[in-house]
């Protein structure tokens, strides 16, 4: 049985439809990424599969007894609070020191148990929110922008670490990015988000599509980026899902 199954999902918020006719699988084990513009409707789908937000239309299956580490975009803590990271790691639930302490040899950052919040880098605070996500020893990891705010050295080492944390513990992977360059090296497939799926496949079979540049028109052949639909020709190894054009931008 798949980790989730989501079927035909429309999710409306405040009168506004957010996403049309969404159906998503993840399996285990896979690392899937979901690209698209800003207001797509990608941290809406996350939270969706969360069963945080109710849809409209649809439904979203989990497996029975599912365990998610979820890091969220944003994060309401205040970072200038006192507050320690082994205090961090035990809210809301509180967990025991060597389970802390494991959580951040896994993450490659235990020398920050007893540091403040305030004293960690960007790249050390997205560490310790996944060795938090860790914690739950989840069958499934939510990432929403894991890499937001880092620099390209500290976006690839924690791309790096996801797929290293895949291969020790087996957990599926669902992200949603915006380093293109990195969505390469790191997924297992792509799924391109904009209201609706526009299309879906391995990195290696979107990224030799040309329709990228229309979209992007950043003109590297290494980025992978696709808006494709019903009507384009073509490339058929990739998953086309047949929908109307909507303008979630």
């Amino acid at each position: 049985m798949s980790l989730i199954d989501a079927k035909n999902l429309t999710v409306r918020l405040d009168g506004h439809e957010i996403l049309t006719n969404v159906s998503i699988r993840i399996e285990a084990g896979e690392i899937v990424t979901i690209l698209g513009p800003n207001g797509s409707g990608k941290s809406t789908l996350l939270r969706t599969l969360l069963r945080i937000l109710p849809v409209a239309e649809g439904e979203v299956t989990q497996a029975k007894n599912l365990r998610v580490g979820y890091v969220p975009q944003r994060l309401a803590v205040d970072r200038s609070m006192p507050m320690t990271v082994r205090r961090f790691l035990s809210l809301p639930l509180w967990v025991g020191d060597a389970d802390a302490a494991a959580a951040l040899r896994q993450v490659g950052v235990p020398e920050v148990t007893e540091q403040q919040l305030t004293e960690l880098s960007g790249g050390q605070f997205q560490r310790v929110l996944l060795a938090r996500a860790l914690l739950a020893r989840p069958q499934l990891l939510m990432l929403d922008e894991p890499t937001q705010g880092l620099d390209q050295p500290g976006k690839t080492a924690f791309y790096r670490l996801i797929k290293e944390i895949r291969r020790e513990t087996g957990a599926a992977v669902l992200m949603i990015s915006h380093d293109l360059h990195a969505v390469m090296a790191a997924s297992d497939r792509v799924i391109y988000l904009n209201g609706h799926i526009c299309c879906e496949g391995t990195p290696q079979i979107v990224s030799t599509a040309p329709e990228y540049h229309a979209l992007f028109g950043f003109g590297l052949q290494e980025t992978l980026a696709l808006y494709r639909h019903a009507h384009d020709n073509g490339h058929t190894e990739l998953v086309h899902h047949n929908h109307a054009e909507h303008g979630h931008a």
